[in-house]
């Protein structure tokens, strides 16, 4: 029997996050955790870059993989939680992440490398554990 996707927040934000153009995702992106931070994953210092990804400007590096995990993180937390609960989510200690930062952990790895310990976190989070 297949679980209907608004049970599982994290499947479908893994489909959104796949399917829109990187344009939507960062202006998505920044709805739920704000320019700042959305610069912070995108690895860049000047939040005005971000406006310029929105407009369809070029992303560099791993930012666009990095930005994509971060909204499908993002928007699975956003199901059942607040932009500012997912905001203290996401710059908060996690002991699920062995007491780091998940947007440092985003920023500073190959999402691959890490992708599977930051959404067993958000999981975990989701399942009220």
């Amino acid at each position: 029997m297949d679980t209907p996707l608004l049970l599982m927040p994290d499947l479908f934000a893994h489909r959104e996050a796949l399917r829109l153009p990187a344009a939507k995702v960062v202006e998505k992106l920044v709805e739920i955790v704000g320019r700042k931070l959305t610069a912070y994953i995108g690895g860049v210092k000047d939040a005005r870059a971000v406006d310029r990804w929105i407009a369809g400007g070029a992303m560099y590096g791993g930012a666009e993989s990095r930005l994509r995990f971060a909204f499908q993180v993002a928007r699975a937390l956003s199901e059942l939680d607040s932009p500012a609960v997912v905001q203290a989510w996401l710059t908060g200690v996690n002991p699920e992440l062995k007491d780091r930062v998940p947007l440092r952990v985003m920023r500073e790895n190959e999402i691959d490398a890490v992708a599977p310990a930051i959404l067993s976190a958000a999981r975990a989070f989701l399942g009220g554990g």
